[in-house]
């Protein structure tokens, strides 16, 4: 049984974490996850919150994702995530904005559709918020 396992966190854009893991924790859409090496084969979906990464011989990595899949197998685990960001790159003062930006908009609905974009924008920047909590809590 290994020690480690091979992680890649990826997002449309780029890609965040590539390298040996420990074990991770990762919020799954019905509660968060523990892997460790050699976990039983899995695929499921995962939902705005922080991956913990415990890297050998590193800190701890957090990187926050929005939502996405997250796919085990035995020596390998990957993230796809529809956003990822490093938690240390997580800023406060634009996802304090773009929460009034669609609560704003949210009030000046001109169409079903403008509502529900408006109302995904205000869930995703609530994740943001509550995972900059998070990481102030521990500490870093």
């Amino acid at each position: 049984m290994g020690t480690v396992f091979h992680l890649d966190i990826v997002s449309a854009e780029e890609s965040i974490y590539s390298g040996p893991a420990e074990f991770i924790v990762a919020p799954a859409l019905m509660g968060e996850v523990g892997i460790y090496p050699q976990h039983t084969p899995m695929l499921t979906r995962i939902k705005s919150g922080m991956v913990r990464v415990k890297a050998p011989l590193k800190d701890n990595e957090e990187v926050y994702v929005s939502g996405g899949m997250l796919e085990v197998q035995p020596d390998v685990v990957t993230i796809l995530a529809d956003t990822a960001v490093r938690g240390k790159d997580l800023d406060e003062a634009k996802a304090l904005e773009a929460k009034q930006r669609a609560e704003e908009a949210m009030k000046n609905k001109l169409s079903e559709i403008e509502y529900a974009r408006a109302q995904a924008e205000l869930i995703e920047a609530t994740a943001q918020l509550a995972a900059i909590q998070q990481l102030r809590k521990r500490g870093h």
